[in-house]
């Protein structure tokens, strides 16, 4: 039986900050639709979440979904498709994970992505990935702009660690971040002797 982990990731687009700190939404862009969604599909996420307040966003999110899934789309990549199957698009963060929590039976564990420190309790990737194995639901969270504005983290359950390198510059494309971060939870090690 192959391994299905309980996982969601959410696209938070509002509460977000701004490079000054200042708390506002961000726009939907094409690319983080489909590379997520792409990213997400790889690496067997159950749900892609984008969250914005702003119905002319979910609106626009919505065509363009619906250009892959039944229009032209579908026929000139289906794989694209397959991928874009797996968003959701909602308002708010509390309508996800109450989403979440009615699709598992029991309240996932809501843990934050970012590029800095982040707020509350943090957790290890292999301490999230075992915890993945062992069935548990788990939300992550990644935000766009600057990062997830500090009202998010009243709703997080933990932080995972910030991607780095060996340098000090550390300024990657969600895009880039999600797909480090699913590998790291949910990459298949069992053929990778040195992994």
């Amino acid at each position: 039986m192959t391994f299905r982990p309980r996982v969601d990731v959410a696209l938070v687009h509002a509460p977000v900050i701004n490079r000054q700190g200042d708390v506002i939404g961000s726009a939907v862009t094409n690319l983080d639709l489909h590379d997520i969604a792409r990213a997400c599909r790889t690496f067997g996420v159950d749900t892609y979440w984008v969250i914005t307040p702003f119905a002319r966003q979910r609106k626009l999110s919505e065509q363009i979904i619906s250009h892959w899934l039944a229009g032209h789309g579908k026929k000139a990549n289906p794989d694209r498709g397959d991928a874009l199957s797996l968003v959701r698009i909602q308002a708010d963060l509390e309508g996800v994970i109450e989403q979440v929590r009615a699709k598992w039976g029991q309240k996932p564990a809501v843990v934050a992505t970012c590029a800095g420190e982040g707020q509350g309790g943090m957790i290890s990737y292999l301490n999230l990935r075992n915890r993945i194995r062992q069935g548990a639901p788990v939300l992550l969270l990644f935000g766009t702009a600057w990062g997830l504005a500090p009202q998010v983290y009243t709703r997080v359950t933990a932080t995972l660690p910030p991607v780095h390198g060996f340098g000090d510059y550390n300024h990657l494309s969600v895009r880039s971040a999600a797909s480090i971060i699913l590998d790291r939870l949910l990459g298949n090690r069992e053929n990778c002797q040195d992994c």
